[in-house]
């Protein structure tokens, strides 16, 4: 089983109420030194056996069309990775890491995951 993760942003030259509201509760709760808040969206896609280029193909239609409203928002699309064990006593085990999936928009979005 695969787990896709689609991040859905507003585009950099749309205003965030949302975010600038949040932005403003920072200041009042005494937490300085941050420029910048910006609120989005996170859906996590189970998908049966491998991800394979068909299926690649629809979660990138999905995206663009149900997911996300392409005049103000990107969206990119990334394999989430089971967890690694970690033999270390002191550290907790985390996530492998996203993989991208091949799409369109992950290929040419801003802020792509290393």
């Amino acid at each position: 089983m695969a787990r896709v993760v689609v991040d859905v942003m507003l585009k950099p030259e749309i205003l965030d109420p949302q975010g600038r509201a949040v932005m403003g509760a920072l200041g009042r709760l005494g937490l300085t030194g941050i420029t910048s808040v910006r609120q989005g969206k996170r859906f996590e896609i189970e998908v049966e056996g491998e991800l394979d280029e068909d299926i690649s193909e629809r979660l990138d239609e999905l995206a663009g069309s149900l997911l996300s409203n392409p005049v103000i928002e990107d969206y990119e699309i990334y394999e989430e990775l089971p967890e690694e064990p970690c033999d270390c006593d002191d550290c907790t085990p985390g996530p492998a890491g996203p993989v991208d999936v091949e799409s369109p928009s992950a290929a040419g979005a801003e802020g792509e995951r290393a």
